[in-house]
């Protein structure tokens, strides 16, 4: 059977069955454009207890310097070569946060309708796009080797022909090349000189966790292969659009980042705000993808992807046990003591995080807040 009608016939057989998929009676989910509030007694919290936690964060935000452009280079020009801005960025102006307990808002401050950078947690956007991925069939099995589905060059070499996408997604690759003018040791580079940058010695895929926003590009850039279809269409399409998310959020890539797919040239978009561009996006939106993932993939009675998805997501790496498939983990409850160790998080510079814990059914999302634990920490001692 012709593989594009194969895809077709079973993305219509998995949306028919969502279709069919019986409602949660008690599950709330917020309608598009509105959320449900709450008092924070009513949903558990000790009023006071919930106050204090919010006054905490609201404390604890960085909002200067605004410019998030100069930010960049200030951060990175010194210690990563030929670096430069390569996709938009906006200033930061304040900070944000939601609480939600059940699916409900108990406390909120700040715009949260502005759509901000977000940074490393749009990571997180991108795994839950693998997941689809592979609800498709679009990708077999996340231990195939994406030479398999990539021909391009990309993953030629004895060495990058054995990654797999769980490695992309592991952060365990090690792979070496140049994507969109950037080398991969240019990102974070390693050793005592400049000279030695580019010599280090390779790791054998799946042995090595080394956070690399050049590979997660890749991962992107994969991903736009298999699907045909720029990654922010197919992310509206299968999650914002049934999740009642704004159409405010914008994912981009950068100015250097066009590639041609069957001829037609698309924007592969970043894995981050590393070189700018990455997710805009405003933290009601944030809190949604949340609940979502929250509920393992399930929004009001429809399976948006694999049920499992999130449990194969969250699962710790070999490599390193406090990361998943682009997803931060409680393992150990080393990050957060205080937090189930089931809990888990996307992350991003600055601050940005959407925190997940089943346990105490929770979703806490911040912007430019960067003391996670530390908010987290009062928010669970507000619960009995």
């Amino acid at each position: 059977m012709n593989l594009t009608l194969r895809h077709g016939l079973q993305t219509v057989l998995l949306l028919a069955l969502v279709a069919l998929a019986p409602a949660r009676a008690s599950e709330y989910v917020p309608p598009a454009g509105d959320w449900a509030h709450k008092a924070p007694a009513e949903l558990g919290f000790d009023p006071q207890a919930l106050s204090a936690a919010v006054t905490y964060a609201q404390d604890k935000a960085v909002v200067t310097p605004g410019d998030m452009h100069q930010v960049l280079l200030d951060a990175y020009v010194a210690r990563e070569p030929n670096y430069r801005v390569l996709g938009p960025t906006r200033d930061r102006v304040g900070s944000a946060g939601l609480v939600i307990r059940h699916g409900t808002i108990a406390a909120q401050w700040g715009d949260l309708e502005r759509a901000d950078m977000t940074f490393s947690a749009v990571k997180s956007y991108l795994s839950t796009l693998a997941g689809i991925a592979l609800t498709d069939g679009r990708i077999a099995d996340v231990h195939d080797p994406v030479s398999r589905y990539l021909s391009d060059g990309h993953f030629s070499g004895e060495h990058n022909a054995a990654i797999t996408w769980q490695h992309l997604l592991q952060q365990t690759s090690d792979w070496q090349g140049s994507l969109f003018d950037t080398p991969d040791w240019a990102d974070r580079p390693e050793g005592t000189t400049p000279a030695d940058w580019p010599k280090r010695p390779l790791s054998t895929p799946g042995t090595r966790f080394k956070y690399n926003d050049v590979r997660v590009n890749l991962l992107a850039y994969a991903l736009l292969a298999v699907f045909k279809q720029p990654l922010p269409e197919v992310l509206q399409q299968r999650i914002m659009g049934p999740i009642g998310a704004s159409t405010s959020w914008r994912w981009h890539g950068y100015r250097n980042s066009t590639v041609l797919i069957d001829g037609k040239p698309i924007e592969s978009v970043s894995g981050g705000g590393h070189f700018g561009g990455g997710l805009f996006i405003n933290t009601l939106d944030h809190a949604r993808f949340g609940l979502l993932a929250l509920r393992n993939g399930r929004w009001g009675g429809r399976q948006l992807l694999a049920e499992d998805w999130f449990k194969q997501a969250t699962t710790a790496s070999t490599a390193n046990p406090e990361y998943g498939y682009l997803w931060w983990l409680n393992s150990g409850r080393k990050a957060i003591p205080a937090a189930p160790e089931s809990a888990f998080w996307a992350a991003g510079f600055g601050g940005h995080y959407i925190y997940i814990d089943r346990t105490n059914d929770l979703v806490v999302v911040l912007r430019w807040v960067p003391d996670l634990a530390g908010v987290i920490t009062r928010v669970l001692a507000a619960l009995p």
